[in-house]
């Protein structure tokens, strides 16, 4: 089960990010901060979760947050200052959005850069631990799959409909037949022969 709260009593923001590990599209970041009893019975870590529960979930979650924002970095930004800085950039644009500011920020992972003043909490798999990030996870996966969706329109040949910009056997083998698009990451190894990753599926949440 989900833990309501890190510290009791504490304005708390939870952050999460989406796409760190795809070849293309931007990383998207997600800040929400939750009334104390918040639940959902389907809310969990948003990998875990079917597309369909992450669906009706992000929509409880706007509906009942305190406040909530998603932010993104392009790959152009990516391939400027790296993914890892993106995705630090990405949560404090989501932080600077929100409309109360908390009095500390809850992010998934082992690392962060400092957001202003605010003191912060890493968490390993935060994202299955606490209930601030794991909204965070679905907001940011849901808006970020959203966004590769609306990419597939424009290059079909890709299937990121399906894989969301993830370096599946479908991805690798368009860019061996196509090439890249502006909207690939070109400081990224664009391997079109390496094995597929479990992990990459996963995070399609497929």
């Amino acid at each position: 089960m989900l833990k309501s709260y890190y510290q009791k009593g504490v304005i708390e923001a939870g952050c999460d990010e989406a796409g760190r590990g795809c070849l293309a599209g931007p990383v998207f970041a997600a800040a929400v901060i939750l009334p104390p009893r918040f639940k959902h019975p389907l809310l969990n870590d948003s990998k875990q979760m079917k597309p369909a529960h992450r669906e009706e979930v992000r929509q409880v979650i706007e509906a009942k947050a305190i406040c909530y924002a998603v932010a993104s970095v392009d790959n152009e930004e990516i391939d400027r200052i790296n993914i890892l800085k993106a995705s630090f950039k990405a949560m404090h644009l989501a932080l600077d959005k929100l409309q109360q500011q908390p009095a500390l920020v809850l992010v998934d992972g082992n690392r962060f850069t400092p957001y202003r003043n605010v003191p912060h909490a890493c968490i390993i798999r935060g994202d299955g631990l606490y209930t601030a990030i794991a909204a965070a996870s679905v907001l940011a996966k849901t808006y970020r799959d959203a966004y590769m969706q609306a990419l597939h329109l424009e290059h079909p040949q890709f299937g990121w409909h399906e894989n969301k910009g993830y370096g599946t056997l479908v991805h690798r083998n368009a860019l061996r037949e196509h090439g890249e698009t502006r909207y690939h990451r070109k400081s990224f190894r664009l391997n079109y022969d390496q094995p597929e990753l479990d992990f990459e599926i996963n995070d399609t949440g497929m």
